[in-house]
C-alpha cells in the first residue's frame, strides 16, 4: 500500500511538471493591434536640397507594441511612409530612432499574461516563469556582479538579435534610407559581412546603423557611458571605441544616450572628422521631462561638472549638456536628439526630440502622438 501511494504521488508530480513545462511552451497566436498611430510633422527646418537630411522620428510605444517583431514593423513602418508622403525620405537620408526602441523586444512573443502585468515586475515574473528550461542555464552565464535581468537578456539574446536586424534592416532597404536603429542591449554584438550577430561576453548598450542595401555598416556603436541602472546589467565600452559611420550625407556618429552628456565623447568625436551627429536618447518616467534633473546621479560625474543637480528640468539638462549646446565641439555641422514616448505596463516614457545646425535648434512639440523633426542639410 505505501509503495502505491508512493508510486502515485511520483506520476502526479511528473504529471504536473509535464504539465507545466507544456503550458510555458505554448504561445498562443495573437492577432496584431495597433495602438495610437497619430503623428505630426514638428519640426521641418531648413530648405530641401540635394545633401540629404536628418530625420528623427519620435514614436509613442506601448506594451502591446512589443508583441512581436510585425507589431513593431508594423507601427514604425507606418510612420516611415507618412514621412515619404510627406517628402521626407531621399536616398541621402538619414533617419534616427531612440535609444532603447530594440532592447523592448526582449518582450516579444510572450504570453498574454506578460502583456496584462499591472507592473514590470509582474510582467518579468511572467516572463522567467514561462522558460523554465531557459532561465537556469542563463543564470549560470550571468556574471556574480549583475542583476537577474542580465538572465533575461540573455535567455532571450538570440531572438532579439534576429528581430532587431529583421526589423531595421528591412526598414532601411524598403524605404532606401540611412537608418539609425535606436539601441538594443546584446551580449558581446558585431557585424558580420553586413548582420548583426552576437557571442557570450559582456552585455553592451548597441546602436547599428542601417545602409540603404539592408546591410549594417561598420561595426555597432557600443555606449561609454552606462547609467548606474545600465551599469547593473551592462558594460562599459572604452572611449576608443567611439567612430564614425559611411553614409551618403556625410560622416555619421552616434553618441547613446548619456554619451552624449561628457565633453570627452565631443572631444573624441571632434579627431575623426564628424559631419553629422546622431543621439537616440530615453528618459524614464511621465512628464520627466519637465520635472527637476536628478543630476548625474545614474552617470559618472565628468572631470568638470557643468550643472548641479536639481538645478534646471531634465529638459532643459539635455539640451545643455546635449546637442543643443555641444554641437560644435564634435566638430558636426548638424545633428538630432531623438527620444520616444509612451508606457510600458507602469513605466512612463519621455522626452522631446531636437535638430541644431549648429547655429539654432527646434524642439518638437509636446501633443500626444508620435513626432517628426527634420533638418534639411
Amino acid at each position: 500500500m505505501r509503495l502505491f501511494i508512493t508510486i502515485s504521488i511520483l506520476i502526479l508530480l511528473l504529471g504536473s511538471a509535464g504539465g507545466y513545462v507544456y503550458w510555458a511552451q505554448q504561445r498562443p497566436d495573437v492577432g496584431i493591434i495597433l495602438t495610437d498611430l497619430s503623428s505630426e510633422i514638428s519640426v521641418n527646418q531648413g530648405q530641401p536640397a540635394d545633401r540629404g537630411n536628418l530625420l528623427g522620428i519620435q514614436p509613442l510605444l506601448f506594451a502591446s507594441d512589443y508583441q512581436s517583431r510585425e507589431s513593431l514593423h508594423l507601427k514604425l513602418a507606418a510612420y516611415l511612409e507618412k514621412a515619404r508622403d510627406e517628402g521626407l525620405l531621399n536616398a541621402k537620408t538619414i533617419a534616427i530612432l531612440p535609444e532603447h526602441i530594440g532592447t523592448w523586444l526582449v518582450a516579444a512573443g510572450e504570453k498574454p499574461e506578460f502583456y496584462k502585468s499591472d507592473s514590470l515586475q509582474e510582467a518579468v515574473k511572467w516572463l522567467a516563469a514561462s522558460h523554465p528550461l531557459g532561465v537556469p542555464q542563463a543564470l549560470l552565464e550571468t556574471p556574480s556582479n549583475k542583476d537577474f535581468s542580465d538572465a533575461l537578456f540573455r535567455l532571450k539574446s538570440e531572438q532579439m538579435a534576429a528581430d532587431y536586424q529583421s526589423l531595421f534592416s528591412g526598414l532601411a532597404k524598403d524605404f532606401g534610407i540611412t537608418l539609425v536603429a535606436g539601441s538594443i542591449v546584446l551580449p558581446e554584438p558585431r557585424n558580420e559581412d553586413g548582420i548583426l550577430r552576437i557571442g557570450t561576453g559582456p552585455l553592451y548598450n548597441i546602436s547599428v546603423v542601417y545602409g540603404a542595401d539592408g546591410k549594417a555598416i561598420g561595426q555597432p556603436q557600443r555606449k561609454v557611458y552606462p547609467s548606474s541602472r545600465e551599469r547593473s546589467i551592462i558594460a562599459a565600452a572604452p572611449i576608443e571605441q567611439l567612430h564614425t559611420f559611411a553614409t551618403p550625407a556625410g560622416q555619421l556618429a552616434v553618441l547613446i544616450g548619456t554619451d552624449s552628456w561628457y565633453p570627452a565623447s565631443y572631444a573624441a568625436l571632434a579627431k575623426l572628422n564628424t559631419e553629422l551627429l546622431a543621439v537616440p536618447g530615453f528618459v524614464k518616467g511621465k512628464t520627466q521631462w519637465n520635472k527637476p534633473w536628478k543630476g548625474y546621479k545614474h552617470a559618472a560625474k565628468p572631470q568638470t561638472p557643468t550643472l548641479a543637480d536639481n538645478s534646471v528640468s531634465e529638459g532643459q539638462a539635455w539640451q545643455q549638456l546635449a546637442i543643443p549646446n555641444q554641437l560644435h565641439a564634435s566638430g558636426a555641422r548638424a545633428g538630432a536628439m531623438v527620444f520616444m514616448r509612451g508606457q510600458l505596463w507602469r513605466m512612463g516614457i519621455d522626452g522631446r526630440s531636437v535638430v541644431s545646425d549648429g547655429q539654432q535648434h527646434a524642439i518638437a512639440g509636446d501633443k500626444r502622438g508620435a513626432h517628426f523633426v527634420n533638418l534639411w542639410l
